[in-house]
């Protein structure tokens, strides 16, 4: 068995180890994914908040590390392994490898993907369990209830109800939560003393107040741990789930699926070897779990209760976001209605989707899935806003973006016919990039996008208001090199900023102003901070097809 080596968190203030705390690497996870069905686009939502979450602080000069993975034991994979009648790590191979092509095919920066199948993961588990048991918190008893295999998970009497399929006409029994059925067993397993904890759990909800993001799903967990906590079984019996990692010292019980997969966050922050002085080098503790809301009572109470038990640091906030339908309702396969996300990358293109989804989904509520959504922000917010913005800025050859960032470094550019709408636009861009900044410290990268793609809608009023075409007829080269300086210098913010949500085309943009390599991050998304840009470093192009955003071949 491996040996953690294990720090104090009472350090004071002037502390090294506080200190490495404070500095240490941002550490931003998704849900490690099931494995027994192919992904959809909910999977990929949480990747690209995570993702755009970690790129945001890249962007800002941290280090920061991205994990996501594959959740791959328990009773939902081991009964689609004998309904596809392969073994089941046949079956968590192939589609493992699934989610790994998803997330290099939507270009997310995962430092990790990890398996809950790897060696080194069930070492932790392992190491976790055996400390878990040496705390005192886990006994073992025989427990009755209501069990759901979708959910993973022990229901309390008080959250379930009888149900009537509308297919069949048959009553059953089903969690209110999910409305998936549950069936009622007795078996004998080990349980975690949750129940310890809901003083201890409350008081940590109470002194920080934003743990849970959004507010109003942080209640709904509140308000269960209050009224429906009970202790927690976390073990199976091998004679119904033997597709897991068996209990150290008793082969006769596998560990609970949940448990299992929750301790992959500390697995890959380097759990349990954790020498002294490198206790936080791995990101631990996370900055961000996100996740669905369908597990946020996995992620929000019995995981920080098991940290707990263990005096491990907990997590610093989390995540909930909510789910994607499609024509108001839930995706299934049943109902036919699931969006692959290789096709819609494949369709719509990359960026177009990460700005899609990340532009269109909430955090809070549910988000309609629709193609037509998908053609009208493309036309509008990429195509006639940014793209347009571009073409208007670095194509026309009336005009020269480097003779107006040289002009504007020369002091030669000082209209005073145009001070106020210059002023007025300049006060904006700064305004909108401290509201971006906000939103994203917030856990809000759509509110965020919105506050970018504003500036992009204003730079182009500023455009329209102060028409330098009108002004390189007049023969005012002063003017005019004043109009395409301050728009060309915006759209060089906008484009900083919109690298963590559109990598590839943030990128052509900037090469396309001619913006150095090493004037991208945070602290260039300011105006008046290069002199340098300006000249193209690739193709500004010619025609549609050849815009930043071409026309859509196809628009159903």
């Amino acid at each position: 068995m491996r040996m953690r080596m294990r720090f104090s968190s009472s350090s004071s203030s002037s502390s090294p180890a506080l200190r490495r705390l404070e500095e240490k690497p941002y550490y931003v996870t998704t849900p490690i994914f099931y494995v027994n069905a192919s992904p959809h686009v909910g999977h990929l939502y949480s990747m690209l908040i995570a993702d755009v979450l970690k790129r945001w602080e890249v962007l800002k000069g941290r280090q920061a590390y991205l994990s996501t993975g594959t959740d791959e034991h328990g009773m939902k994979v081991q009964r689609a392994a004998e309904l596809q009648d392969v073994p089941p790590k046949a079956l968590c191979d192939t589609n493992a490898e699934t989610f790994k092509d998803l997330a290099r095919r939507a270009n997310i920066s995962n430092d990790h993907f990890i398996r809950t199948t790897d060696p080194e993961h069930r070492d932790a588990v392992e190491y976790f369990w055996a400390r878990l048991r040496d705390s005192g918190y886990i006994y073992e008893t025989k427990h009755e209830g209501w069990y759901c295999v979708s959910d993973e998970t022990f229901y309390p009497e008080s959250v379930v109800e009888k149900r009537v399929s509308p297919l069949t006409g048959k009553s059953y029994v089903a969690s209110v939560e999910t409305g998936n059925a549950v069936e009622w067993t007795e078996e004998k397993n080990y349980h975690f003393r949750l129940t310890a904890f809901r003083d201890r759990l409350l008081r940590f909800y109470m002194e920080n107040p934003a743990w849970v993001v959004p507010e109003s799903r942080f209640v709904e967990v509140i308000d269960w741990v209050r009224n429906n906590l009970e202790d927690l079984s976390i073990s199976r019996p091998v004679s119904r789930l033997d597709w897991g990692i068996p209990v150290p010292d008793d082969p006769s019980q596998t560990i609970y699926v949940w448990v299992d997969a929750l301790v992959n966050y500390l697995t890959t922050a380097g759990y349990p070897i954790w020498p002294p002085g490198s206790e936080h080098d791995g990101g631990w503790p996370a900055d961000v779990h996100v996740v669905g809301k369908d597990i946020i009572r996995f992620h929000c109470i019995y995981w920080p209760a098991f940290l707990m038990a263990l005096n491990i640091e907990l997590p610093r906030q989390v995540l909930s976001h909510g789910h994607w339908l499609m024509s108001k309702q839930k995706m299934s396969k049943s109902k036919g209605n699931v969006v692959n996300p290789f096709f819609a990358l494949d369709r719509w293109g990359v960026d177009t989707m990460r700005y899609f989804l990340i532009h269109g989904g909430q955090v809070a509520n549910d988000s309609d899935y629709d193609n037509s959504s998908i053609v009208d922000k493309y036309k509008k917010g990429l195509q006639g806003g940014l793209g347009n913005l571009l073409n208007r800025i670095t194509r026309p050859t009336a005009w020269s973006v480097r003779e107006a960032v040289q002009a504007k470094a020369a002091n030669k550019s000082s209209v005073s016919l145009l001070a106020v709408l210059v002023q007025t636009h300049r006060d904006q861009v700064d305004q909108q990039v401290q509201k971006a900044d906000a939103h994203m410290k917030a856990l809000n990268p759509g509110g965020a996008l919105k506050e970018i793609m504003e500036l992009v809608y204003a730079t182009n009023r500023f455009l329209h208001n102060t028409a330098p075409w009108d002004k390189r007829k007049e023969g005012d080269t002063e003017a005019v090199n004043q109009i395409i300086y301050h728009a060309a210098d915006s759209l060089r913010v906008v484009g900083i900023l919109l690298q963590p949500f559109m990598p590839e085309k943030a990128a052509l943009l900037l090469d396309r102003l001619g913006v150095g390599e090493d004037r991208r991050g945070f602290g260039d998304a300011k105006l008046d901070v290069d002199e340098d840009y300006g000249t193209p470093v690739v193709p500004v192009g010619a025609g549609a097809q050849s815009s930043l955003f071409p026309p859509l071949p196809v628009e159903d």
